[in-house]
């Protein structure tokens, strides 16, 4: 199916109503319009990281496929809801946090976010997604989702966490550890 904007505004949203799908319109204070809306965060914060020049091709292929599941799990939370996050995605990035992992040193405290602009804010998409998956269990609990959507948001967070201290080597800076003795 192809969708050509040919026009940008409708002034139909002006009541503070949007539609989701093609019959229905929905307060734009609901859980699946804030869901939906969070997720589309996430994703321009995901672009703003590339727009980083980041120069480690397995972190930049890996954002940019991110950003098109995404794109399409936002779709699959609009009516009729088609289902396109699958455990295959959740198992693509289980491989990506483990390889990742595999080459930084082994964490022994809490990492304060920082480092450099690109591993910052790698740091603050994961923020956004950790508040995607929120907004997403309060809208499991009112009606069902795809299971396989809560994974997948859970797993991109650990896959920021980790591609942001991947930056963070890549430009040899220096990760700051949580000192729980400062008070």
């Amino acid at each position: 199916m192809s969708y050509r904007l040919t026009k940008i505004y409708t002034k139909k949203g002006d009541d503070g109503t949007t539609s989701l799908d093609a019959r229905n319109r929905v307060s734009k204070d609901s859980t699946r319009v804030e869901v939906v809306g969070t997720i589309d965060e996430l994703n321009s914060m995901i672009g703003l990281i590339l727009a980083f020049d980041v120069t480690n091709s397995q972190i930049k292929i890996s954002l940019q496929q991110i950003q098109q599941d995404l794109f399409n799990l936002g779709g699959e939370l609009c009516p009729p809801h088609h289902p396109v996050i699958s455990a295959e995605k959740i198992s693509q990035l289980e491989l990506w946090i483990d390889e990742w992992n595999a080459t930084l040193p082994p964490l022994k405290e809490f990492i304060l976010p920082g480092g450099n602009p690109k591993s910052a804010t790698c740091h603050l998409a994961r923020t956004i997604c950790r508040r995607a998956e929120r907004i997403l269990v309060t809208l499991h609990s009112e009606e069902t989702l795809n299971p396989e959507i809560l994974r997948y948001v859970n797993r991109l967070s650990d896959v920021l966490f980790v591609a942001a201290r991947m930056l963070a080597k890549e430009s040899k800076s220096e990760e700051i550890l949580w000192d729980h003795k400062k008070q």
